[in-house]
């Protein structure tokens, strides 16, 4: 814990202007970061007497070791500027809303020759139109449902549409009326794009003109007798106003606006927002965050703006914003908020009629998330923090380890040799810190290992020592032992990898994979970590240079937490090892072909249907394919008959040879289809 009076700048040199400054601690992770219409006042408050501050306020500034600052001309720019880097850095003593929920969205793809309608979480995307968000994927396909009757847009996926159009034939939509079917060229380009612009303008709130223009048509038709076409126009209103009862108007002048609502208490808050379009309510979310310093309900107002406008430009951007409580001060963010949409932004508190009964309305909502959020996370915290607190008991550690990271070995009788780092903080998974190792053998020079298991063992020691290598190697280059000025730039302020060392280190296995992971610390001379094995048989801890494991009751929360550490490194060492399996297994004499690239191994096999038929093929055969000449086909044709037919693939379950699936190369060229599909999580190192 840090003395906040070892890092306070010194009298004046803080500059009584707009900024944004970042505390940081002992690792050099940006931990914080705040703005200020006048730098010097706000940090100020940061170093007074730490039994006068907010008890989160007062563990951050402990937490970090250093504050700088960078200034700024306004503060809009200052409040453009905390956001990218929080964006950026992801402090851990922020305010960060979370989705508890990934929301689907209604979205239209502008951007692609035919626009396709289509449910979209996640991301957005430039060029697409995006309508919501929605509580349910359901409910969007029960309204675009409705809606293709009147605008049969294209909702099929770029393969089926493909397909569609080689074989000349729409998909079941496409007879039904419920696609133009733009694939078989029923519609031209500019026609089905007009559809398209329809189907947004509707969605967008602008349903009156439109269902005018119906009801006119209607009526011309039933007036020239043309009853058929007058009942089709009848049903599509019919179905558009079905569509609009789905969403009830709730404000009465067409008002565009997102209303806002917040519920807090001392730990934690809720944020619920409602998108009115067109005086309807085309969209819900709600996000919940952890209060890690003290903060009024006007500054989270302000970060729920920066979180929901801050990739949003354009209409995106209503008219209205409407909020419990103003930032102080609220000109920068309505400024920011304008510079934004493009044109004026109206940020205020309802006070009567209609907005203020629906702002009651967004405070209920955010009141009852608040209490199912924390009648759903009151378990799992008191949960994670009693595992937490038995196995810091149990191993006889100073403090409950905060950072675990967990080590596995995998291969197949041998070959392969892979292991595993995957990382646990207070109690939940970090993905993006996992890690993953191939076994280079070597072990060092101070010890042979012997005994049952021994390539384990081996395996193990090797892999404990490269990554606390690089940790030692990050920590001096980053200028932690050095004396004086730390020489870390600001670019290298965001977290590297193997830069922060765990807690505690748990290996999957018993005593003498503990020996080994406990040796290579110490011969990097790092004591600070405590290490642990959990051995599959009887689930037992076992503790360096003890004769006699821990062993914690089976209904023990901590047990069962390094159960789940465990479990999860053996899942992603064995997905790795299969993948790296699955590509020894699908090599072939054709990757050994100089000047042979991929295309053109796959017009090789989409010409000869097979690896087997195109070893059998002659040279003239081989020139027949698109792109190969003479020389080239008689370099494929000696390495063909240089490598070996392979053994022919056998289902181990059942004892039956596998025939040959076209397109699919084995060891030696002939077809095997096997392995796991690559681990996406991770790096390889």
């Amino acid at each position: 814990m840090a003395d906040p009076s070892s890092y306070r700048p010194k009298p004046g040199q803080i500059p009584d202007s707009p900024g944004v400054y970042r505390f940081r601690d002992e690792h050099r992770r940006v931990i914080y970061v705040g703005k200020a219409k006048s730098l010097r006042q706000r940090l100020a408050n940061y170093f007074q007497d730490l039994a006068g501050l907010h008890p989160r306020t007062r563990t951050m500034v402990t937490t970090a070791a250093s504050v700088e600052w960078t200034v700024v001309s306004t503060e809009v720019e200052a409040l453009q500027l905390e956001y990218s880097w929080i964006k950026e850095y992801d402090p851990r003593f922020n305010v960060k809303y979370r989705d508890d929920k990934s929301y689907p969205y209604l979205a239209v793809t502008m951007n692609e020759e035919f626009p396709r309608v289509q449910v979209m979480r996640g991301q957005k995307r430039k060029g697409v139109r995006y309508f919501g968000p929605y509580g349910q994927a359901w409910a969007i396909r029960d309204t675009v449902d409705l809606l293709l009757r009147v605008f049969p847009v294209r909702t099929c996926s770029a393969g089926v549409f493909k397909n569609a159009a080689r074989t000349g034939r729409p998909c079941l939509l496409g007879y039904i009326g419920k696609c133009s079917a733009p694939c078989v060229g029923r519609v031209s380009p500019d026609e089905h794009r007009e559809l398209a612009d329809e189907f947004c303008d509707f969605m967008a709130g602008r349903t009156g003109t439109y269902l005018r223009r119906l009801e006119t048509r209607m009526t011309e038709a039933a007036e020239e007798m043309e009853y058929e076409r007058a009942a089709r126009l009848r049903d599509d209103i019919g179905a558009l106003k079905k569509a609009m009862e789905k969403s009830a108007v709730v404000l009465a002048d067409a008002t565009d606006a997102d209303l806002i609502a917040v519920a807090e208490d001392e730990l934690e808050a809720a944020v619920q927002i409602f998108h009115v379009r067109g005086g309807r309510v085309r969209g819900q979310r709600g996000w919940v965050t952890d209060k890690v310093e003290e903060i009024t309900t006007g500054a989270l107002v302000e970060h729920a703006l920066q979180q929901l406008y801050g990739e949003e430009k354009g209409d995106a951007v209503p008219k209205e914003v409407l909020v419990p409580a103003l930032p102080d001060p609220v000109e920068p963010v309505q400024e920011w908020l304008t510079e934004r949409r493009g044109s004026n932004v109206s940020l205020r508190i309802p006070q009567r009629g209609d907005k203020k009964a629906l702002m009651e309305t967004v405070e209920r909502n955010a009141q009852q998330a608040l209490v199912l959020h924390k009648t759903k996370r009151a378990s799992d915290l008191t949960t994670r923090s009693r595992a937490l607190e038995e196995i810091a008991e149990a191993l006889d550690l100073d403090s409950a380890p905060l950072r675990i990271e967990c080590y596995d070995i995998s291969h197949l009788q041998g070959d392969d040799v892979v292991a595993s780092m995957v990382v646990f903080e207070d109690g939940l998974q970090r993905k993006g810190e996992y890690r993953r190792f191939q076994i280079k053998g070597r072990v060092g020079d101070t010890q042979v290992w012997h005994g049952e298991g021994q390539d384990d063992v081996r395996s193990m020691h090797e892999v404990i020592a490269r990554r606390f290598k690089r940790y030692l190697a990050e920590k001096e280059r980053t200028g932690e032992w050095a004396d004086g000025e730390n020489t870390l730039t600001e670019e290298d302020g965001r977290p590297k990898r193997f830069a922060y060392p765990p807690q505690l280190v748990v290996v999957d296995g018993g005593r003498p994979q503990v020996a080994a992971a406990k040796k290579a610390l110490d011969e990097l001379g790092i004591d600070d970590v405590a290490v642990c094995g959990l051995a599959k048989r009887l689930e037992e801890v076992w503790l360096p240079d003890e004769d006699d494991p821990v062993v914690l009751p089976r209904t023990s929360e901590g047990l069962y937490l390094l159960q789940r550490v465990r479990d999860e490194a053996h899942r992603f060492a064995i997905t790795y090892q299969r993948s790296k399996r699955a590509k020894r297994f699908r090599s072939s004499p054709l990757d050994d072909v100089p000047g042979l690239g991929d295309t053109r191994k796959q017009a090789l096999l989409k010409h000869f249907g097979s690896l087997k038929k195109l070893r059998s093929a002659t040279i003239d055969q081989i020139c027949e394919v698109p792109g190969i000449g003479r020389k080239t086909a008689e370099t494929i044709a000696v390495a063909l008959a240089q490598a070996a037919p392979a053994a022919p693939a056998v289902n181990t379950a059942t004892g039956e040879i596998m025939e040959e699936e076209p397109g699919t190369m084995g060891s030696s060229g002939e077809s095997v289809t096997m392995g796991a599909p690559d681990e996406r999580r991770g790096q390889e190192t």
